[in-house]
C-alpha cells in the first residue's frame, strides 16, 4: 500500500520597509496559503494582484525580493527540511506568470505611474510557485516562510 504524502505549506509575504519616502510604494500584499497539498504532479501557482507605483518622473522603480532561507533564498521550512519556491513579477494585474525574480537581486526598469492608489485598483501581479519536481521529493510536514518584497526608486 502506497504511503499517503501530505504537505501543508504556507508563505507569508511581508513588506519590510515602505519605500513611500523614496516616491515608490507597494500595497495589497497578503499571506499566500497553499494548504494541504495532495497532488504532486503539477506546479502550484498562487498569484495576487497588488498595487505597485512610483510617483517619480517616468514612474520608474526596481523590485527586490528575499526569502527566509539561507542568504535570502526562496525556501519554505518545516524545521529540518527546506522546500524551494519561485517568485515572479508581472506589471499587469491578474497574471499567473511573469518575470522570475532572483533572491536579493533587483529587477530594475519597472515602470508604473501613481495611478492605482488614486483609482483604487491594482496594477501588478506577485506570483509564487511551488514546482511539482520539488513537491515530489519533499518531506511531509508543515512548511512556512517569509517573503520580503521591496520597491526602490530607479
Amino acid at each position: 500500500m502506497a504511503a499517503i504524502r501530505r504537505l501543508a505549506a504556507a508563505a507569508m509575504l511581508a513588506l519590510t520597509a515602505p519605500a513611500y519616502a523614496q516616491g515608490v510604494q507597494i500595497t495589497g500584499l497578503s499571506d499566500v496559503a497553499f494548504g494541504t497539498i495532495g497532488s504532486f504532479g503539477t506546479d502550484l501557482v498562487r498569484s495576487q494582484s497588488i498595487c505597485a507605483f512610483s510617483g517619480l518622473l517616468g514612474g520608474r522603480y526596481s523590485v527586490t525580493a528575499s526569502g527566509s532561507g539561507t542568504g535570502g533564498a526562496f525556501t519554505l521550512s518545516n524545521g529540518a527540511a527546506a522546500l524551494p519556491y519561485e517568485v515572479q513579477w508581472n506589471t499587469t494585474a491578474g497574471q499567473s506568470s511573469g518575470t522570475g525574480l532572483t533572491a536579493n537581486v533587483a529587477l530594475s526598469g519597472q515602470t508604473m505611474l501613481l495611478s492605482c492608489p488614486v483609482l483604487q485598483t491594482t496594477n501588478t501581479s506577485l506570483i509564487v510557485i511551488l514546482r511539482a519536481a520539488q513537491l515530489h521529493v519533499a518531506t511531509a510536514g508543515n512548511y512556512s516562510g517569509t517573503l520580503t518584497v521591496i520597491l526602490a526608486a530607479n
